[in-house]
């Protein structure tokens, strides 16, 4: 047995060891405890006073040693204690008391950190519902002019009545205890970069769960009911209202009018909450399909979530509470979680936990609203709640329909970095503008999947039904994947490998195993976000353009490339699906073809691509299952740098200022799954986006001169 040396301790110290109970200090102690100095009761002579417990203090290379094992593995087994005690000249029993030790340490602080925010969130509801008691009281009948009854208030009651819930349950039973959490995981491969400590995190494909967020309890589904239904009423007003309730706003939007809508809806959600910023806009569109197919695309969360894949990164149906009426969607209600993003690492997510509701009304519109449900799951990481938004759709006689979009949030934004603070606060970023444009031009390619009279007269164009919906497919899981990992997930965090200038590259890693659609191994994403002095569409024409691509794309070796095929899927000549070749003297690339896709609308535009194999592309072509082709798409997000200027007609462009520029790529850095990330690898890859960048600035500011 080893010898420890023997160190005097408090009385308090002795009385809590001879309870059996591990001593953990807010500053981490590291003393072991000896046993074989502590007789049983059995042992020890009741007349004589027990004996200290002896302690051994480690020393700050065994500390170090064991620190960075516990990052890699905070339950070493016994043959890894053995080893490590071996290596530090330790008992497998001081290792085992180390680890023990460190464990209840970090649970400790985790649980008394959650602690202190649920606190402060319980007094802060506290607060809140104070407020909207005295509201309640004070309310006024627009009727009759007298005490407004409890039965008209039906918005605002219902969150009142979710509001005590929450206190009374589910906030109130936590405080003052501590809560029953899980370890906290460590993930292996810890990478440092200079002065960055932390770990590259993992990226997760479009499937993957969402934060855990549990369904409804059996109680909480009338109030989400009943709330689902005054949100309706709300947004049918919201969407049918002119001045002085909205405002002519920018990009052919309107901005809500604050003050007129708190005096309007006196029975909303409740007051703002401190440290949140409205954001509310609606806007109205034309959009090429019929209303039946629109309302079935909004409740289906797997098409949601497909048509605005540059909008929503994820997004889960939790419950189902009702699927309507004769067998539509009239009167449907779903309980959802979502993340809202803007196409870049520098703009957080916005995770929202809602009802979405769907009602057909008189004159044959249909509505679908949503209205946040944060307060029956409080979480300290949501900093978004959703008033009620949504869209009005109404048939027009030639198949088409008309939408009125309506997006009403309270957000805090502080996070959001400066060059794109302009865009988000704009509306561009999240507001109803970019909702409808993407609807319309995703609306246009549902359109040309469909298309049969398609022109021969260019030998490009591919006229086979079969291999135009196969490619079109094809490239549409290309565009989903790419737009899934380029935003800043709550979930899963960003790792900065460099801050020598304003372009960070940031990566993060994901383990692609029996996945058809993917290559097997690891894959690092990069990514980075930057200020071009160049309007959107003209760097989208530049960068769409396969006779500029020599210019920025350095794996096409400065070789010439040429459109083999495209597909036109929508009105704007550069909404097209690309099938390009790369002449260039590398025998390895002969057999390589890439696949693009590029889009654009009012509010950015995107330019998608990925190499494919020749073969692969023959079999899709010929009509061939193309989920089974693997793809790591890399490419551009352009979005506007704010609301634009005004034109000669003094209408606001919103293409005639900068570019927001997002450059990311996928590579393939190992075919072994199981394999840990080199740093040789995140190198190349750094260098690469770096070296893309520059190259697109040079040339962007050369046809700029």
């Amino acid at each position: 047995m080893f010898s420890p040396n023997i160190f005097d301790t408090s009385p308090s110290m002795f009385e809590s060891e001879l309870t059996g109970r591990l001593r953990v200090d807010d500053e981490y102690d590291t003393r072991s405890v000896t046993e074989m100095d502590a007789p049983s009761g059995d042992e020890q002579d009741p007349g004589q006073r027990p004996k200290r417990k002896r302690y051994h203090r480690h020393t700050q290379g065994q500390i170090q040693v064991m620190e960075a094992f516990f990052k890699e593995c905070p339950h070493p087994d016994d043959k890894q204690r053995k080893e490590l005690g071996r290596e530090l000249g330790l008992e497998p029993l001081q290792v085992k008391f180390w680890f023990q030790n460190k464990r209840t340490q970090m649970k400790s602080q985790h649980e008394r950190h959650e602690n202190s925010i649920l606190k402060a969130e319980n007094e802060k509801l506290r607060a809140e519902n104070h407020r909207y008691k005295e509201a309640l009281s004070n309310a006024i009948c627009p009727n009759c002019g007298g005490p407004a009854a409890l039965g008209e208030m039906s918005f605002d009651e219902h969150h009142l009545r979710i509001e005590n819930a929450r206190i009374s349950g589910s906030a109130a039973k936590y405080v003052g205890k501590r809560t029953s959490t899980s370890f906290p995981h460590f993930p292996g491969g810890t990478i440092n970069f200079g002065q960055q400590s932390g770990f590259v995190g993992e990226m997760y494909g479009v499937g993957d769960l969402l934060r855990p967020v549990p369904g409804p309890t059996e109680a909480d589904k009338p109030m989400i009911v009943e709330l689902a239904v005054a949100a309706m009423e709300e947004l049918m007003r919201m969407a049918q209202s002119g001045g002085p309730l909205w405002i002519p706003g920018e990009n052919s939007t309107d901005a809500l009018n604050e003050e007129e809508y708190m005096r309007t809806f006196t029975r909303g959600i409740g007051p703002k909450p401190l440290g949140l910023r409205s954001e509310a806009s609606r806007t109205s569109a034309v959009i090429i399909m019929n209303h039946v197919n629109l309302v079935e695309i909004l409740m289906d969360v797997n098409q949601w979530s497909r048509v605005f894949c540059g909008i929503v990164s994820r997004a889960m149906t939790l419950e189902v509470l009702s699927t309507g009426v004769a067998g539509s969607y009239n009167g449907a209600f779903q309980v959802m979680t979502a993340e809202f993003q803007v196409p870049s690492p520098l703009v957080p997510t916005r995770e929202n936990y809602f009802v979405r509701h769907c009602k057909q009304h008189g004159d044959g519109t249909w509505a679908v609203v949503d209205v946040s449900l944060d307060n029956l799951n409080p979480s300290p990481i949501s900093r978004c709640r959703r008033r009620p938004s949504g869209c009005l759709i109404k048939e027009l006689p030639n198949g088409y329909s008309k939408v009125i979009w309506v997006e009403h949030v309270e957000v805090d934004d502080r996070a959001v970095h400066n060059i794109y603070r302009p865009l988000v606060n704009s509306g561009l970023g999240f507001g109803a503008k970019r909702w409808v444009a993407t609807l319309g031009r995703q609306c246009e390619r549902l359109a040309s999947t469909m298309a049969s009279n398609i022109p021969s007269r260019d030998l490009c164009v591919i006229t086979s039904p079969e291999g135009r919906r196969t490619m079109l497919k094809l490239a549409e899981r290309m565009v989903i994947s790419f737009c899934t990992g380029v935003g800043a997930l709550t979930a899963h965090t960003w790792t900065t490998l460099s801050t020598t200038d304003s372009n960070d590259v940031r990566v993060m890693t994901r383990k692609s195993m029996d996945d058809p659609g993917r290559p097997p191994g690891i894959v690092l994403s990069a990514a980075t976000s930057f200020w071009i002095p160049v309007p959107p569409k003209r760097a989208f024409g530049f960068l769409r353009d396969e006779r500029s691509r020599k210019e920025w794309d350095i794996l096409s070796n400065g070789g010439v490339v040429e459109e083999m095929a495209h597909i036109a899927n929508g009105r704007d000549t550069g909404n097209c699906v690309s099938l390009l070749r790369v002449n260039s003297g590398n025998i390895s690339q002969t057999n390589m073809l890439i696949l693009q896709e590029s889009c654009s609308d009012a509010t950015g535009s995107y330019v998608v691509y990925a190499p494919v194999d020749i073969v692969a592309m023959n079999v899709v072509l010929g009509g061939g299952d193309p989920d089974y082709v693997a793809l790591l798409p890399s490419g551009f997000a352009i979005l506007p740098d704010g609301p634009g200027h005004n034109n000669r007609r003094g209408i606001r462009d919103i293409g005639s200022g900068g570019s927001l520029l997002t450059v990311a790529f996928q590579i393939l850095v190992d075919s072994v799954p199981t394999e840990k990330l080199s740093l040789r690898s995140v190198a190349t890859v750094n260098s690469l986006i770096k070296c893309t960048v520059e190259r697109i600035k040079a040339a962007v500011m050369c046809r700029n001169a």
